[in-house]
């Protein structure tokens, strides 16, 4: 069997453009926790934990992208943020402790602030909208 080398693609919108669902899984299942996304049919992954599981996604999401543009297919655009992709800034006050931990665990996860403070509000916002 020969093994197929597919060379990386930048995706047209960023990982935090596209909705991705963290869900818990069974015992049965394994354990740990799945991410889905409603976009990119058939890219998914898991995790032991919920961060493990993201990290894993936003590798997926990396090979899912280089496939299908290896394949020929289009690239779908993120349906929950309209025609436009492109980032906004958002200013937020917090207390000094919050910020501080937040800082603490980004610098334990070697991701940056701006990334884990949005992985969190997308999988709060995923656990939200699935119990309404």
């Amino acid at each position: 069997m020969s093994e197929i080398v597919v060379p990386h693609v930048d995706p047209p919108y960023p990982f935090e453009a596209y909705p991705h669902w963290v869900e818990p899984l069974s015992e049965e299942d394994g354990g740990g926790y799945l991410v889905t996304f409603p976009d990119l049919p058939g890219c998914i992954s898991d995790g032991e934990d919920e961060a493990e599981a993201v990290a894993n996604a936003r590798d997926a999401f990396s090979a899912w992208v280089s496939a299908r543009a290896q394949m020929g297919k289009p690239i779908p655009k993120p349906t929950r943020h309209g025609e436009s992709a492109e980032p906004v800034r958002m200013m937020q006050r917090l207390p000094r402790s919050l910020h501080a931990s937040l800082v603490a665990r980004a610098k334990a996860e070697g991701t940056s602030l701006n990334t884990l403070v949005t992985m969190l509000l997308a999988e709060g916002l995923g656990r939200h909208e699935r119990h309404d």
